[in-house]
Order: structure tokens, then sequence, then C-alpha cells
């Protein structure tokens, strides 16, 4: 059975557009109340959201949906995506929701679901719950209609587990860190959590009005933060998107740091055979082949999972593997937390920073990146990409001069109607024209 309105992160698209609307999610309120409740007799969710001004409109349909069919709602207002996985664990919760569209824009909105261990939950429970989309939505009794509360110190409570990931006596005294929140759902507690542990901050993108999130800032537009780094004279700075999840760091120069690069940061820190499960190190399809060759020269194994935090979760199950990451700047180490955290990461890397008493560029002056090109391609649903002549003709051209030296990969987008291009070469114009040679054989006008 193929999924419908699950992607790659959950349900994700342009408000007001099903299945982006109050009605769809209070009947998917409905269909995953009645998947709970089918395995036991009580259910409680978590629901937490970003700043997108939609998030109110979509909460109160999940609440009136979980509600209807006898699931009790624990309200936690804008908080990071993994901040709502934390805290479905911490309160013993049975599922955790989180309303956000992550790096898109404000236009959009979607919803990702978090298990009772905090992780993100599996096709088969995705695909479970389409199944019952389909089927009639039956109420209950006035008598069992679920409750609904807010949880007060939601925030309070994901900075001090934040603060506990950070080596014990060690502090950020000294440093000065410029933070760009992306007026999302990290906005307060992001520079909250580093002053607490002593830095000097310097705040960005933390006014949202509910139409600003990602808007020229944040992780998807880390020259705003790296720019303000030179300015202040800051020692490095972090971008976080819209929900919190990812993290893009500049050093003191202002140079931007990827994911890929930041994953080496603390991979390097922990060193092979260190602990159960630091073995390995799982990537994507997209992680940098000079990641991938640093990483093996320090003695870790790597491999290489599909796009999405969650399947390098898999991964690393499968693996019994703790860390994996992607370029975008989804990192997991998962003696930390159990799901990708911006925040935690950050401060993984500092903590290497700290201990070796290093800036970040030097640090990872010893990791040498593969040039990258990615472009984007606007092509209709459902378009033949693969079978596309012109753009058949052209890569199978291109291939030969790959062989050995570079990469090439092409995929869709899971949460977009995107065909993704990325060529990668020690020369960084090769690949870009390699790129281009093949976007441009579609016919569409957003390359």
């Amino acid at each position: 059975m193929s999924r419908t309105f699950f992607g790659t992160d959950g349900i994700r698209g342009r408000v007001g557009i099903e299945p982006i609307t109050p009605e769809f999610f209070m009947k998917l309120a409905q269909a995953v109340g009645h998947h709970l409740l089918a395995h036991q007799a009580q259910a409680t969710v978590v629901i937490g959201k970003d700043t997108r001004n939609s998030g109110y409109m979509l909460e109160s349909a999940l609440e009136a949906g979980f509600n209807s069919v006898g699931v009790n709602v624990v309200l936690l207002g804008p908080l990071p995506t993994p901040a709502v996985a934390h805290l479905t664990r911490g309160i013993r919760a049975d599922l955790g929701v989180v309303i956000s569209a992550s790096h898109n824009a404000f236009e959009d909105n979607g919803i990702k679901f978090f298990g009772p261990a905090g992780e993100k939950l599996d096709d088969a429970w995705e695909m479970a719950v389409e199944a019952r989309l389909a089927q009639p939505k039956a109420g209950v009794s006035t008598q069992a209609i679920g409750k609904a509360r807010r949880l007060d110190d939601a925030a309070g409570r994901y900075i001090e587990f934040c603060k506990s990931t950070f080596p014990a006596g060690s502090d950020l005294k000294g440093l000065h860190v410029v933070v760009d929140a992306a007026h999302g759902a990290a906005y307060q507690v992001a520079p909250t959590l580093l002053k607490e542990l002593g830095a000097k901050v310097t705040v960005m993108g933390n006014a949202p009005d509910g139409l600003n999130i990602n808007l020229d800032c944040g992780a998807t537009h880390p020259e705003v933060m790296a720019d303000m780094v030179r300015a202040s004279g800051a020692d490095l700075g972090l971008a976080l998107d819209g929900d919190a999840d990812r993290l893009i760091m500049a050093d003191h120069k202002g140079r931007i740091r990827s994911g890929d690069e930041l994953l080496y940061a603390i991979a390097k820190h922990r060193r092979p055979g260190q602990s159960a499960g630091s073995a390995g190190v799982v990537g994507t399809l997209m992680s940098n082949f000079g990641l991938e060759q640093a990483l093996i020269q320090r003695g870790y194994e790597f491999v290489r999972a599909k796009v999405g935090d969650r399947y390098i979760l898999e991964l690393l199950n499968e693996k019994g593997w703790l860390l994996g990451g992607e370029s975008s700047g989804h990192l997991l180490c998962l003696d930390k937390h159990s799901t990708g955290d911006g925040l935690i990461s950050a401060l993984q890397v500092l903590a290497a920073l700290i201990e070796h008493q290093s800036s970040l560029a030097n640090w990872l002056a010893d990791l040498h990146m593969h040039a990258q090109h990615l472009v984007n391609v606007r092509v209709p649903q459902g378009f033949p990409w693969a079978d596309h002549p012109p753009f058949v003709k052209v890569r199978d051209d291109l291939t030969p001069q790959l062989q050995g030296v570079g990469r090439m990969l092409i995929r869709p987008s899971g949460t977009e109607p995107l065909l993704r291009i990325m060529v990668e070469h020690p020369d960084p114009t090769l690949a870009e024209q390699m790129a281009i040679a093949m976007a441009v054989t579609f016919p569409t006008e957003s390359h």
C-alpha cells in the first residue's frame, strides 16, 4: 500500500489546500485517536507548534479531533520539534504531535508525529493511519470525550534537558555566539539556553509575527547569521530552522559550515571505538564524499541512508550506532536525544571546541570537502522525469566524466514538487556546469 498524505517527514503542504485544512486535521486526529485506542483503553497526546499564524487554527482542529474520540490533549504552545519529542517521553504521553512545515515559508504548514519514546514513527504506522482515514469516524459518548490542558513549564523543562547533554562542569563563559532562531519555535529557548550556560549571545530572528518564519533568515539563509558573526566579532554563529531540528553554523571568519561539517566536528571529538555504538556514522545519499573519506581515515565505518532523518534513525538503530546526520543540518546524537535537535547538536560541537580549546575553523581544518552543486527544478506532479529524453541524453553523456572523481544524485523531493539535481566534483565550476546542463533540459523556468 502506498501512502497518499505522508511524505518523508510527516504531512506538509500549502495552508488552505487539502490536506492542510482544519477539516482534514480534525479527521486526521480522529483517525490517529482511533488507532491509539484500538491498542489501549486510554491515550494522551502532546501537541506543539512553531510560530506560523496558521498554527492556531490547525492546533484547534487537532484538539477537537482528538477530544471527540476520547483522547486527552496536552498543549505545549510554540516549541522546537525536538522539545515535543522530549516532552512526549518526559510526561509519559502516548504520542507527540508537532504542527510545523520546518524550513518552509509561512504559507505552508504540516504535521509530524513522535512515538512514546520520542522517536519518529515508521512507514507502517503512517500506512495504518491512512487506512483509518478511509473508515467512518465514530464518536464517543459525552462522558468519554477527552480533555485538554496546557503544560505551562514546557520551555523550562526542555532547556534543562538540553543543558543536561552538555559536559558537567563546563560552561560557555567567554564565548560570544550569534543565534538566528529564524523567527521560529526556538526564538525564546535558544538564547535563554546559551545565556544560562554563560555565553554572550547576539540574537537574531527572535521576533515572530506569524508570517516571517524562515524569511531570509535561519538555517535556509545562514549567510545573514554569518554576516552578523563578522560584524559583531563573535566567535561563531548558530542558525536554526523554523522548528529548530536543523543546525547550520559559521566560524569566526563568517564561513558557513554545513551539517556534514558539523557531523564531522562531533565525530572527531568522540573517536571511533570510544564507547558502545561509536564504530560508525550514518550519512545520506547527499552527504559529501569528502566527509565520507575523512571519517574512514579516522577509523569510522560510514554508510548512507535515504534522504530524511527518519531513515538515518532507522539505519542507526539497525547498526547499533549513535551518530548520523545530513548536510541540511539534521544531526542525530542518539546518546543525547531520540531525534535530531539543532540546539543539542550545537552543544555537542561547542563541547568539542571547549575541551580542545579550539576555534571551529581550526577544528575543521583537516576536513576537505568536495564541491557540490544542487539545482532544484520545479516539475509538474507526476511528470516522468526519469524518462524525459533530453534529460536522459545529457545525464548519460555526463556519467562517464564523473567516474572515480565525482558523482551525481537525482531525486524527487519528498515534501515539495521539486526534482533535486546534485553533482559533486573536485572542481566547483564543473560541478555547477553539469548540474545546470541537466536542469535546463526540463520545461520549467524555476531552476
